[in-house]
Parts: structure tokens; C-alpha cells; sequence
């Protein structure tokens, strides 16, 4: 009996009875999907759609292959032609998959824009490209995607099984999709990872990331039957990965790894976990996660730092624990659980909407996947179509910088004056209330290069701009930030620099202005806020 019989064997009879199920269903239509040559039920697309969301978002954004060629391909080699017969290995290209890619259509093929290799689909040296899934759908069969030395990528609506790293056929080291060194903003989305077993059956994770991979998405995505969910950092020395966001993606029937952190700062929201065996995500090496608003089912360990004495930490918050169950501590042995509670602080640079943790297994089970046409959830636990596509300077990303500052006062009352304020810290010599006194003279400044100043009142007070003035001598220093209804947490708005800032109107009792980078000394002088 393998690892993962075993531990499927190991559950209790009603998880156990699931489990088996599920994985019934799914070889039976991989096997179904096989024998007729086809994928998934798929998608009519001409390009990556949706506007993504998380760590991808920053950093300049993912774009992929926007505003550049279109191009259709139903066989590996296709694909690697496409990507060699750009004028530069920076040109943009949409490649449009249908069909299944396998080893026997997939050969290395040569020049100046790229460097491919038989086997694998691989995004080497590369940029600005975009893979997706169209038509009847597009399955990569025992034959992974490797993403390596490349920046702006986007792979949407595929599926990609069975890779391995040892027996025959071997792909990308067993990895379904894998990336390393030196890689830079990638969004995954709407993809389906599976296998048909662990590590004994000659199969490696489903998502990795290692030696300098920052700034990725994975969104509304299946990783299922398998020993290994994913990968950040291939050893506890490997602390040069992070900046992941995971979202509205479905876990099941795994061993462990989902993720497995090591360094870095992952943020983990609204995502389904199914039966998994061993472990969950696990923050080890230093690593910090923000874990809110998801749904654990049937599972154990699901939260913690495991098989190592090298701690990891979490910030929780509205996650539900359906029949989780919990070892006890050891010596490199810290489970969360069961009285889960947050042992760090993270803040992520972007906004976001977040579901309920009550419906997310709802949400997750209509929208997450290949095939799914490209549903996503709209914050309040309903399935809608994207509404906007990548393009090359994205009009909606969340840490786009404000207007210059102003030099004259807009119109409408400043709310600040004759409120209250606070915040963080101090520096020596500085006030919370000369943010609100109306004299761009006098400041504060936070006691580090980081933190948060505050405007409240007595009772709820609407506000849709905010005016943040630095004192004189002091312009540039403020780095990126985020705007917060500090009553319920909710980021506002997000961006770099001080200036005019814009949102939804909201009524609020407080508002915080959170600095979380600084090329010097902050220095706010004014925290103005406007009703309109």
C-alpha cells in the first residue's frame, strides 16, 4: 500500500468514504477525458480575462501577453514556435491553447526570443506572455509547465495532470507548474492541478516556487489528488521567495503542502480545504501568513509549523474548522489548532474583497478550476463573469499612485479639524493631532520608517477622500500605503506616495492611514479628509 493509500485508509469511515469518492470521480474523467482525446468542458476566449488580484497586482502589475499578437496553438511544439518567433523574448504574445499537449507534440525548438526544451513547456528568459485555454479546453497531459528567469506571465484556463518526476514519462521534476530563479509576477487563474498520487507514485507538487520567485497569484484554481499541494522556498535556506497570494482556490484530497512556507509572506483567503491527510499550509522558517475567511473540511493540521523546529507565523482571522482534528505539540511539531489564534501581524499592500468564510466551499465549487468560464465571486458569495481584461498599463490596479498633492485645499470641509487622532509610535518631538491642526509646519512622524496615523470622531462620519500633505523638506518619502476603515479592518484603498485619495463613500467612526514603505523619514503634516 503507497503513502497515499495509507493515508486515505487512515481517516475516519465518513471522510474516508468521501475521499475515495472523489477520487474515483476524477481518474474516471481524466481517464474518460484521455480516451477520447479531449479536455475539459472549456471556454470560448480569446485572451486572458479578468483582472487579477493579489501580489501579481503589484510590483508594476501582471499583464501578460496584452496588446500583443494572438496566436492559436494545439501542440507543444506550437506553442514553443509561438513563443521563438517574436521578434524579441520581451515581444507580447497571447497563446490560445486547445487540445491536449503531451510529450509526443511537445520538441524543443530554437532562436533568438527563447529557450525551450522537449518535454516541457518552458518559459525561460522570457516576458510579457500570456498562455489560456480556449474552445473545447486545453489539457497539459503528463507534461508540466516550467517558468524560470521570466517576469509578466499569465496562464488561465488549463489543465495540467499526472506529471512526474520519476518513472516514465518525467516532466518539469514532477511539478505541474514550477518556478524558479528569478521570476517575477505571475498569475495563475481559473488552471486545474492534479495527479493521481504522492511521492511514491513518482509525482512532486502541483505548485511551486523557489530560488527568487515574487509577486504571484493563485486564483480560483483545483489542486487535487495529490501527496504535494505546493512549495515557497525549496529549503529552510531558501528565504528569497514570497509575496504569494492564494484565493478562491479549491484544495482536496492531499497530503500536505498547501502551501508549505519557507520565509516570506504569503496572504491566503476564501480558499476551500478538502481532506487533507497530514498537513496543511505550513509557515515554517521564518515565513508570515495572513490566513482569513477560509473554509478547513475534514482535514487535519491544517494550520501551523511542521516537521521542523524553524517557526513560522500566522495572522487569523474568520476561517471555519469543519472536523478538523489536531496533533500535539513537539519538538518540531506547532499546530495551530484547535484554539487557533494569531501569533504575527501582516499587512498586504492591495485591496481586495473578501466572501464569507461560510459560503466560500459554494463559491469555490462554481467558480474554481479549467473549464468554469471563468466565473468569479463578487464579494458577496455570488458567481458573476469578469468584467474587464489585462491590459498593458491597468487602469484598476489597487496600488496605482495618487494625484499630485495638492498646493491649494479642495473644496468641503475638512472632517479632520475638531476631530480626534492617533496612531503608532512616535517619534520624538512629533504629535498625532498636528496631522489635524491645519499647519503644514508642524507633523508627525511615525518612531521607525513605518506605521499608522489615525482621524476619529464621536460618531459614525462619512468620508470619500483623503488628502495626505507631507511637511516641507520631506516630499517623496512616503513609500506605499494603505488607507483602512480601521472599525472593520476593510482596506480602503491602497497605493505609493502622498497626495489626493479617492474611494467608495463609507461611514466610519475611523479612518488609518498605514504607511508600509518609506525611502525616509515620513514625515504627514496633514491627514485631511473630505465627505466628498
Amino acid at each position: 500500500m503507497s503513502k497515499f493509500e495509507r493515508a486515505v485508509a487512515g481517516r475516519g469511515p465518513r471522510t474516508r468514504r468521501a475521499v475515495v469518492a472523489r477520487l474515483a470521480a476524477a481518474l474516471a474523467a481524466v481517464t474518460a477525458a484521455a480516451a477520447v482525446g479531449a479536455a475539459l468542458p472549456g471556454l470560448q476566449a480569446s485572451a486572458a480575462t479578468g483582472t487579477v488580484t493579489g501580489y501579481a497586482a503589484v510590483n508594476g502589475g501582471t499583464t501578460g501577453g496584452a496588446g500583443g499578437q494572438t496566436v492559436r496553438a494545439t501542440t507543444g511544439t506550437a506553442i514553443h514556435q509561438a513563443l521563438c518567433n517574436r521578434a524579441s523574448s520581451s515581444t507580447p504574445i497571447t497563446i490560445q491553447v486547445e487540445g491536449t499537449i503531451n510529450h509526443g507534440n511537445t520538441a524543443k525548438v530554437s532562436g533568438g526570443s527563447c529557450n525551450t526544451a522537449a518535454g516541457v513547456i518552458e518559459l525561460k528568459q522570457i516576458s510579457n506572455v500570456t498562455i489560456v485555454g480556449v474552445g473545447g479546453g486545453a489539457v497539459f497531459d503528463q507534461l508540466g509547465i516550467h517558468i524560470r528567469e521570466a517576469s509578466n506571465i499569465i496562464i488561465q484556463n488549463v489543465t495540467v495532470r499526472n506529471v512526474k518526476k520519476s518513472g516514465s514519462p518525467t516532466s518539469n521534476g514532477g511539478d505541474a507548474i514550477g518556478m524558479e530563479s528569478d521570476v517575477r509576477n505571475v498569475w495563475v487563474d481559473h488552471v486545474t492541478l492534479e495527479a493521481s498520487g504522492g511521492e511514491s507514485e513518482g509525482f512532486d507538487g502541483l505548485f511551486d516556487m523557489k530560488d527568487n520567485v515574487q509577486y504571484v497569484t493563485l486564483s480560483y484554481s483545483t489542486l487535487r489528488n495529490s501527496g504535494r499541494g505546493g512549495l515557497i522556498g525549496s529549503s529552510e535556506s531558501d528565504r528569497s521567495n514570497g509575496y504569494v497570494t492564494f484565493h478562491h482556490n479549491l484544495y482536496e484530497n492531499i497530503d500536505s503542502r498547501t502551501p508549505l512556507l519557507r520565509g516570506g509572506i504569503a496572504h491566503i483567503y476564501n480558499n476551500h480545504y478538502v481532506s487533507l491527510h497530514e498537513s496543511g499550509i505550513n509557515s515554517r522558517a521564518g515565513a508570515r501568513a495572513k490566513v482569513e475567511n477560509n473554509y478547513f473540511e475534514d482535514s487535519k493540521d491544517v494550520l501551523g509549523t511542521f516537521y521542523t523546529s524553524e517557526a513560522g507565523y500566522w495572522q487569523v482571522a474568520g476561517n471555519i474548522f469543519d472536523n478538523v482534528t489536531w496533533s500535539s505539540p513537539g519538538s518540531e511539531n506547532n499546530p495551530a489548532g484547535p484554539n487557533v489564534q494569531s501569533n504575527t501581524s501582516v499587512s498586504v499592500p492591495y485591496s481586495y474583497g473578501l466572501d464569507p468564510a461560510s459560503c466560500v466551499p459554494d463559491v469555490v465549487r462554481r467558480t474554481a478550476g479549467a473549464g468554469k468560464g471563468l466565473q468569479v465571486s463578487n464579494g458577496s458569495c455570488t458567481p458573476q463573469s469578469p468584467t474587464a481584461s489585462p491590459t498593458s498599463s491597468p487602469t484598476s490596479s489597487p496600488t496605482s499612485n495618487p494625484t499630485t498633492t495638492p498646493t491649494t485645499s479642495p473644496g468641503g470641509t475638512n472632517l479632520s479639524i475638531g476631530a480626534g487622532s492617533d496612531g503608532s509610535s512616535k517619534a520624538s518631538g512629533t504629535s498625532y493631532g498636528n496631522v489635524r491642526d491645519g499647519d503644514l509646519s508642524t507633523y508627525w512622524s511615525p518612531s521607525g520608517s513605518t506605521g499608522d496615523i489615525s482621524i476619529k470622531w464621536g460618531s459614525a462620519t462619512t468620508v470619500s477622500r483623503v488628502v495626505i500633505r507631507e511637511a516641507s523638506g520631506s516630499s517623496g518619502a512616503i513609500g506605499s500605503w494603505q488607507l483602512l476603515n480601521a472599525g472593520t479592518g476593510a482596506v480602503l484603498k491602497s497605493g505609493s506616495g502622498a497626495g489626493t485619495i479617492t474611494f467608495t463613500a463609507t461611514s466610519l467612526t475611523k479612518i488609518t492611514f498605514r504607511i508600509t514603505g518609506a525611502s525616509g523619514t515620513p514625515k504627514v503634516a496633514e491627514f485631511e479628509t473630505y465627505a466628498s
